[in-house]
């Protein structure tokens, strides 16, 4: 930046710029660089609709991560440079498992991946569950009451809608390991799809197809940190 800055090649709301040391508002300026404009935003955050076979992590030698999914998207959308993207600086907030679709968000703000991921918290997380046989009336009321999924290990007290014979939508205030596939477990079912819906008061966009990316509106961004 230091080379650019004194080539010239860098302006300040229009005016070109020439010693790197010169002190500006980050949040006012207008940047441009190589006839480029930037923008300083410290967070970034992005909504996922993640497919099944990618695994929820930054890195990994022989699967391919949600961030490989970002990065790609981010190549497409703006060339290799990624439109400045803090890139190193993205994480998952939460997990969903390889299999597990829906809902992912991803972002650098740790303090907000704190609060959503906080068991103080309670944030609730709402998914869509299909199994391998009828949610009986017996296992939605178990499920509701707060299941044992482990020793000394019992769940709290889950919110169960019934949609058809074999799927639901369940909300869980909580994000214990496996925790949806283990509570049916517990109660003698099997899911054999899940999807997450929700998270706090982000609710995943209908219109976006699975492997999808696109950021948060400013809307979803304060609702997002104001409600925790």
């Amino acid at each position: 930046m230091k080379e650019l800055i004194k080539k010239g090649q860098v302006s300040v709301d229009g005016k070109v710029i020439c010693k790197p040391e010169q002190h500006i508002d980050e949040t006012r300026a207008k940047i441009t660089c190589m006839g480029r404009e930037y923008v300083y935003r410290p967070y970034v955050y992005y909504m996922m609709n993640k497919p099944a076979g990618v695994i929820t992590a930054t890195t990994d030698e022989r699967e391919r991560t949600v961030l490989d999914l970002l990065k790609e998207q981010l190549k497409v959308r703006f060339g290799e440079e990624g439109a400045g993207v803090p890139l190193r600086d993205i994480f998952p907030v939460g997990r969903l498992d390889k299999d597990t679709v829906g809902l992912l968000l991803l972002t650098n703000d740790g303090a907000l991946a704190h609060n959503l991921l906080s068991p103080s918290k309670h944030v609730a997380k709402q998914y869509f569950v299909r199994t391998d046989m009828n949610v009986t009336n017996e296992q939605e009321r178990n499920l509701e009451s707060g299941v044992m999924i482990g020793q000394n290990e019992k769940t709290r007290p889950a919110q169960v809608i019934l949609k058809g014979e074999n799927e639901c939508y369940i909300t869980i205030t909580e994000g214990k390991y496996h925790q949806i596939k283990r509570m049916f477990h517990a109660v003698g079912n099997k899911v054999i799809y899940l999807k997450r819906m929700s998270m706090g008061s982000l609710v995943l966009d209908e219109t976006l197809a699975e492997g999808q990316i696109r950021e948060l509106t400013p809307k979803e961004v304060t609702d997002l940190c104001s409600r925790i």
